[in-house]
């Protein structure tokens, strides 16, 4: 288990790297002045410059794709119920991600700002959710219609 936690994150680190260079991407293109936006101002003038600032987030959504891909193996818990794993994980990851959103200034240090935050990432998540179960419930299907069918034979 604690291999598999390893491996899983250690791959899930430049997935959060590359997600969240996307995110920059698409935020900077929809501000629409012709200008990049790698990170947030507050984080350069916390770091003293844009480069140091680039470089801790670059740090932090590393450390952020690799927390959501070691959790991932909460999923395989089979024992446990699906409202189980998915109370378990939406906390841990929320616990784990809430810091480094925080401390990269990816919200506004005031209440409204973390409440803010934590209702676009339950949107996000929930979405997420509803997705996967869609597509898993999906393959149940097939795969029972496929018993059935050998079922017949």
């Amino acid at each position: 288990m604690k291999k598999k936690l390893f491996i899983r994150s250690l791959m899930g680190a430049p997935a959060g790297l590359g997600i969240c260079t996307m995110i920059t991407i698409i935020f900077s293109a929809f501000v629409g002045d012709g200008n990049f936006y790698p990170v947030s101002p507050a984080l350069i003038a916390e770091c003293g410059n844009e480069m140091n600032a680039v470089l801790l987030q670059a740090v932090g959504a590393m450390v952020y794709g690799g927390v959501c891909a070691g959790l991932s193996l909460i999923w395989e818990m089979e024992e446990w119920s699906l409202l189980r794993q998915t109370v378990t994980h939406f906390m841990t990851v929320s616990i784990a991600t809430l810091p480094i959103a925080y401390f990269m200034r990816w919200m506004d240090a005031s209440v409204f700002g973390i409440l803010s935050y934590f209702g676009i990432f339950f949107g996000i998540y929930l979405g997420i959710w509803l997705w996967q179960y869609g597509l898993i419930k999906r393959r149940v299907r097939k795969m029972n219609r496929k018993l059935e069918e050998k079922r017949r034979e």
